[in-house]
């Protein structure tokens, strides 16, 4: 009897989880949505009254709060994506700025982010490359060591 308990009490924990789980297309999707309400917007600006552009300028900033859930549990539900890692890097954690400069060893191709598109990181130019450093992403222009943007606590 106590192990039926314990085993329902965990479905109903594990099921609301499992449920509202988004994937990648459903994110992909509501971004989609975004842009097509945005369009909107800008047509009823051309075209309509005050009351249809307040109108669509709401709707676009619900879309866009819920492209930003969207997003959020999807990272959520995949956390070995953008989990912590224990680097056991040779040098201890410093807050980088852009326009700072970095000696090679910190952004070295161990470090390098290879797949942008998965953390849904622009693409780098030439000469420049994503690197993790702890739980920051730094985009470096491998050339001169310079940084050229930091996205802070990107890897929570």
């Amino acid at each position: 009897m106590r192990k039926l308990i314990i085993l329902g009490l965990l479905a109903a924990t594990v099921a609301p989880s499992v449920a509202s789980a988004q994937s990648y297309g459903e994110a992909r999707r509501s971004e989609r949505q975004l842009r097509e309400e945005k369009r909107d917007l800008q047509q009823a600006k051309r075209n309509g009254t005050r009351r249809d552009v307040q109108e669509q300028r709401r709707d676009v900033r619900d879309a866009r709060q819920e492209a930003r859930e969207d997003w959020r549990d999807y990272r959520r539900s995949h956390r070995d994506v953008y989990r912590r890692g224990n680097w056991r890097a040779p040098f201890r954690y410093t807050a980088w700025n852009s326009g700072a400069q970095l000696r090679p060893v910190y952004y070295s191709s161990r470090y390098y982010i290879t797949d942008p598109y998965r953390y849904r990181l622009p693409r780098p130019g030439a000469n420049l490359r994503w690197v993790r450093h702890y739980n920051d992403v730094l985009l470096v222009n491998v050339r001169t060591g310079r940084v050229v943007q930091v996205h802070r606590g990107f890897f929570w």
